[in-house]
């Protein structure tokens, strides 16, 4: 079988904050149906912020693997190129990375105008979130550029 690589090149990638091993290409916002649809690049092995979903997560894995960390560094589960995967709101703090070759992964975070992710410190103390306004502003900051 003839492995494919997913071509990234015509992606505008952003930073996201001050977080490491991450960048981001928002695609979408449905304003009136409070969905975001984002590409997430995650570097290979190199977990990032601990965080939580507090919304609906529809996740397809384009390229590489998706692995997710457990908070206390144990491996949750890994997914191969092709997963899709359709998780509800959660309390279980994670953090993800990238396999070997790092990973693309499309995220359609569904049905939330508030909190879409708290971001935590390795105590499990809330330092920070991500709205679905934070997205939306990000999204028509980039849109201009």
């Amino acid at each position: 079988m003839t492995p494919y690589t997913f071509d990234d090149r015509n992606i505008h990638w952003h930073k996201l904050g001050d977080f490491e091993h991450i960048v981001y290409s928002i695609l979408d916002i449905d304003t009136d149906n409070k969905i975001v649809d984002v590409l997430f690049k995650l570097e290979p092995h190199k977990q990032i912020v601990l965080h939580r979903h507090k919304a609906l997560n529809k996740t397809l894995v384009i390229q590489g693997e998706h692995h997710l960390y457990k908070a206390n560094g144990d491996i949750k589960e890994v997914r191969a190129v092709g997963s899709y995967t359709s998780s509800p709101a959660s309390e279980e703090p994670h953090r993800e990375c990238g396999g070997d070759e790092g990973a693309v992964v499309f995220f359609s975070i569904r049905g939330e105008e508030g909190i879409l992710y708290e971001i935590l410190d390795d105590q499990e103390s809330i330092i920070g979130t991500l709205s679905f306004q934070d997205f939306s502003d990000l999204f028509a900051a980039h849109k201009n550029h």
